[in-house]
């Protein structure tokens, strides 16, 4: 019974809550404040006389009834802003729909897209910003950008970076006291954890961002006695790289994502060591959607984005070198 439902503006704000499960990255995506967006989702909690999200260290998870709703929550979002669109009987032309991971569209993806828009002022770019896959197939994304994923099935799939992963910190941790220069100096600093708990497509990504995985694949006898269990665990990998720029713990950097950070100097490597992974971030599309003009120009713009930054790397190696 339509009657029964609780407000629309609650359910809205769970269902982006359910997406970042961070209430800033929630509010960012609703134009509101981070108070707002929680009052909300407790007014539907109220409402329903039930607990849909929780308290983990410093971070927000589902509860069982939290989980087994929000996919079809997101569902009816889309199909409710579907209709409204025919409804008003003006679809928006030339509309591009990127689902990312929210670090990647944070560092990278987003302080881009001027570049994008410039080049192709007639594209309307809608970035959803998401832990989540996204069902190519079903849903009316036209890209995903994949990072860690295995396999991405019957579709087509572009790989974008590589990934080297390595601990990073801010110069100030670094320069100490203590000065960190050896990898046995970990005792000394907070170890920063991304958890992935609650993501059920990481079982790749865990095996890199796992302190004491990434410590086995450095494979040198001197780091068995560091101890990773203690510091600090953020459910967010953009709340994470928050805390290691503000001196806060030494984090697993994922390279393509923070070479601009290190580049600048806003993070530092305090280690030689590092790790190439079997794993990466790739663009991914439908065979029908590869066709479409909008699609095609996101991908190109992105590739040779990608291409360019490289060279541009490679040409100030050779000049220190």
């Amino acid at each position: 019974m339509t009657h029964n439902l609780p407000s629309l503006n609650s359910l809205r704000a769970f269902e982006v809550v359910a997406r970042h499960l961070n209430y800033h990255s929630a509010s960012v995506e609703l134009n509101v404040t981070p108070a707002a967006v929680k009052q909300l989702v407790s007014k539907l909690e109220d409402t329903i006389g039930v607990k849909l999200l929780e308290r983990k260290g410093q971070g927000l998870q589902l509860t069982s009834r939290g989980r087994s709703s929000c996919g079809d929550l997101s569902s009816a979002m889309k199909m409710l802003a579907t209709s409204v669109e025919k409804m008003s009987g003006e679809p928006r032309p030339n509309q591009l729909i990127v689902t990312v991971e929210t670090s990647f569209a944070t560092a990278w993806l987003v302080p881009k897209l001027d570049q994008f828009r410039l080049k192709n002022p007639q594209i309307s770019v809608l970035i959803d910003s998401t832990q989540n896959i996204a069902d190519l197939n079903e849903d009316d994304v036209d890209i995903a950008i994949r990072y860690g994923v295995e396999n991405h099935g019957n579709f087509i799939a572009h790989r974008l970076f590589e990934d080297q992963i390595f601990p990073a910190c801010s110069p100030a941790m670094a320069a100490g006291p203590p000065k960190i220069t050896r990898l046995e100096d970990l005792n000394s600093v907070p170890l920063i954890h991304w958890d992935m708990s609650q993501l059920e497509w990481v079982r790749e990504t865990k095996r890199w961002f796992a302190w004491e995985r990434w410590l086995a694949h450095v494979d040198i006898n001197n780091t068995k006695n560091i101890n990773t269990q203690g510091g600090m665990v953020f459910r967010g990998y953009e709340l994470a790289l928050q805390a290691a720029i503000a001196g806060q713990g030494m984090i697993l950097a994922s390279w393509p994502i923070l070479r601009e950070p290190i580049e600048s100097g806003i993070l530092v490597c305090p280690f030689v060591e590092r790790v190439t992974t079997d794993i990466g971030y790739d663009l991914v599309t439908t065979h029908d959607k590869q066709y479409r003009p909008e699609v095609a120009a996101f991908s190109d713009w992105i590739l040779n984005t990608i291409l360019n930054e490289q060279r541009g790397s490679q040409t100030s190696r050779a000049i220190i070198d």
